[in-house]
């Protein structure tokens, strides 16, 4: 799509391997091995011989370098070497992945986490060129269903890593990354076209540092509770340097004439709203997503929870992945009578009855695998929406960029819930005590529903911005410029 709204038609180009399978298979890689660590985490530990904090830092540190690097990758999505910035990054994060299944030591297998973390940033270049190089009525639906790869498909590698470390060790899941990613790299080499000629991108350098230094020090602040509770005072200084960081990025941006992130795009009511939305959503959906993975794995000894191992937890989110990528499929006949605000509110809708379900009935291990799909589902009606309602007003140079930006809301919105969970839980566990009591997941599930309740009012507000942008042409014009 063009800036004046027309779609070009896809590039004439030959491609060994067929562009929608191939984009979907990188976005699907990408969201696995980002994710990889969650389910491996006591394994690192034992293996070798650090705390579960420091094991954490496998899952945390490729997501914090994934949010740094989105929006770097974005903008160079928009230009005319988008291709080869596609096959450096995933050969960067095969590297990685080859330092995760032969690490010397655990700062090795930690730098290859990291490695691996960069290649969180490719979907929104992804969306990129399936805007560009596919007809208007394949590339929507494309789109949809690259956005529900990057959030569902996190559950998709759980079981399969579990499975692996139970059989054959640590190294065997890892080596998972290492094959898909590899094969990932060769998908992307055969099939990656050009983008379109006549693209100018210009990193800027400077404003990237100011966001990749504030999005690190606010989502660590967000993501290690025990900094909340064990030291306060340096919460509060870490949100304050973040605050001043992303404040004179924003000065930046609004000077600069090759801008990280076209902040006049963002102030757009339909763009801004969504990210709105989003943040908000992503709260109610990772909170859920911890909780019931945790709780399930809770000895029953405790009073509640099922005990299950990590390959059966892997296994709780079959049912939200499978139900997400249904609920992904939902949307193109949902838009043909809805607009994208309201298919919004309808996925946020099913994540609220996810969390109510939670809240109120989980006292059998087979009512976890239903509030998964459940939530499965709205989160996949939700990520397919998401995209329609940006790009319906973004220029198709634009697209990662516009993109990779609510990537990042979408991760500060995960982190979070994630913390909202963790903290909840945490002045839920009786002194002494290594597991919070039950009363603490039906809190922290309400305080989710809270933030859904909130989602889906934003969202239904939002469609009513949109009808106001149609009515008015004129001033939906000056928005843009």
């Amino acid at each position: 799509m063009t800036a004046s709204g027309t779609t070009p038609a896809a590039t004439p180009e030959r491609r060994t391997v067929p562009l929608v399978p191939a984009l979907m298979f990188i976005a699907l890689v990408v969201a696995v091995v980002g994710s990889l660590g969650a389910p491996l985490i006591t394994s690192v530990a034992g293996k070798f011989d650090v705390s579960l904090a420091a094991a954490q830092w496998t899952l945390t540190a490729p997501l914090l370098v994934g949010a740094v690097a989105t929006p770097v990758l974005g903008r160079l999505g928009t230009g005319p070497r988008r291709r080869q910035v596609i096959l450096a990054t995933l050969a960067v994060v095969v590297v990685g992945s080859l330092l995760t299944v032969v690490p010397p030591s655990f700062g090795w297998l930690l730098a290859g986490r990291v490695a691996q973390g960069a290649g969180l940033g490719l979907t929104a270049l992804m969306m990129g060129v399936a805007r560009d190089h596919l007809p208007a009525e394949r590339s929507g639906p494309t789109i949809a269903l690259l956005s529900v790869a990057s959030t569902v498909g996190i559950g998709v590698g759980y079981p399969l890593a579990g499975l692996l470390t139970d059989m054959a060790g640590l190294r065997a899941a890892y080596g998972l990354g290492l094959l898909i990613t590899a094969v990932a790299l060769a998908t992307a080499w055969w099939s990656v076209p050009q983008p379109p000629a006549g693209r100018a991108s210009a990193v800027d350098v400077p404003g990237a540092t100011l966001l990749g230094g504030g999005l690190i020090a606010l989502l660590l602040t967000i993501s290690q509770t025990t900094v909340w509770t064990d030291h306060p005072a340096l919460a509060g200084a870490l949100l304050a340097v973040a605050a001043a960081l992303l404040g004179a990025w924003v000065h930046r941006e609004r000077r600069s004439r090759a801008p990280l992130v076209d902040l006049a795009l963002l102030r757009n009511p339909a763009v801004a709203g969504a990210n709105a939305v989003m943040l908000l959503g992503g709260i109610g959906m990772y909170l859920l997503l911890t909780l019931v993975t945790r709780y399930v794995q809770t000895p029953r000894s405790v009073g509640y929870g099922f005990g299950v191992d990590v390959f059966v937890a892997g296994l709780v989110l079959v049912p939200f992945s499978a139900l997400g990528f249904a609920g992904g499929k939902l949307v193109p006949p949902l838009r043909k009578r809805l607009a994208p605000a309201t298919v919004l509110a309808v996925g946020g809708a099913a994540v609220l009855v996810a969390l109510i379900l939670f809240a109120l009935i989980r006292s059998r291990l087979w009512l976890s695998f239903a509030v998964m799909g459940v939530l499965g589902l709205g989160v996949g009606v939700f990520s397919a929406a998401m995209p329609a309602a940006i790009l319906a007003v973004t220029p198709a140079e634009e697209t990662s960029s516009a993109m990779s930006f609510n990537q990042v809301v979408r991760s500060v919105g995960f982190s979070i819930g994630s913390a909202l969970g963790g903290l909840t839980l945490a002045a839920a566990t009786p002194t002494g005590a290594a597991f919070p009591t039950d009363t603490g997941y039906t809190t922290a599930a309400w305080l989710g529903t809270g933030a859904m309740a909130v989602t889906v009012v934003t969202a239904l507000a939002l469609r009513q911005t949109s009808r106001r942008d149609r009515r008015d042409p004129a001033a939906r014009s000056s928005l843009l410029g």
